[in-house]
């Protein structure tokens, strides 16, 4: 084969170069797209979100009854999903997150601890976590990971230190290695067990299974959350990304004046 001469060469390296642009430029409007969208409905006027939650739980509510899908809190914790609060609370938080995404760590840092606070210890809501790994590469083994240490009771402590130690996504800080060393800074953490389970990625299906529920709902961004009658799965409200307290509230509030009216 004949090699290229120097014009042939140097045309070459101006597609390549231009190629490359062109993917950057893609990838900086899809991620300039995404921010504008979550800055755009987290700044929308109170009667817009309202109206904006509405319809979003009424798409929601009409896919749950097309698909018969159990979202009740006895059937989510006996499925394995890690629970935090009372098993007997009146108000269900789905949440559906990834360990990589930094709209979630946000969430987690913010506004979770008010929830905790203020609803879930009270013993009226619990928080049910589910997996949606899909900002990165390394985020399946990070929820394996999470999911493992959920064997021993240590999902939220595990869940904790991620948040806590987030890097830039696929950047290594989940590595295999490092998803072990995290596990080792947990107290009464077996790491055998958690090693064995984690090796032989004894979770893939469940996890891939909470990405096909996601999916079944047209949740794509993290974190999502549905917020449910905790008893039957009813009534679903819907919230997309990394909402203040104040937007939880005014549905929590609503679901618990609604579930104590009903009883």
């Amino acid at each position: 084969m004949q090699e290229p001469n120097n014009e042939e060469k140097k045309f070459q390296q101006q597609g390549q170069k231009r190629s490359t642009t062109t993917k950057i430029r893609t990838a900086l409007s899809a991620t300039a797209l995404y921010l504008a969208i979550t800055i755009v409905v987290s700044s929308m006027h109170p009667d817009a979100m309202n109206n904006y939650y509405v319809y979003a739980s009424t798409q929601l509510k009409i896919q749950l009854q097309q698909k018969n899908t159990d979202l009740s809190l006895s059937t989510l914790t006996r499925e394995g999903s890690p629970l935090l609060g009372n098993p007997a609370a009146l108000v269900t938080i789905i949440d559906f997150s990834d360990f990589q995404c930094y709209l979630c760590a946000r969430y987690v840092k913010a506004t979770e601890p008010l929830i905790n606070e203020t609803y879930i210890q009270s013993g009226k809501v619990a928080l049910v976590f589910k997996h949606l790994p899909n900002r990165g590469f390394d985020s399946m083994g990070a929820s394996l990971a999470a999911q493992c240490a959920n064997d021993q009771g240590k999902f939220w402590e595990f869940h904790q230190l991620l948040y806590k130690n987030q890097k830039p996504i696929d950047s290594g800080w989940v590595s295999e290695e490092n998803l072990k060393k995290f596990a080792v800074e947990i107290s009464g953490l077996d790491m055998n067990k958690f090693i064995s389970c984690f090796d032989s990625q004894k979770y893939k299906s469940f996890v891939e299974k909470d990405v096909a529920l996601a999916s079944s709902f047209g949740f794509q961004d993290t974190p999502s959350f549905i917020i449910v009658n905790s008893k039957d799965g009813s009534n679903p409200e819907i919230l997309k990304g990394a909402h203040p307290f104040p937007s939880f509230k005014t549905i929590i509030d609503k679901k618990i004046t609604e579930v104590e009216n009903s009883g």
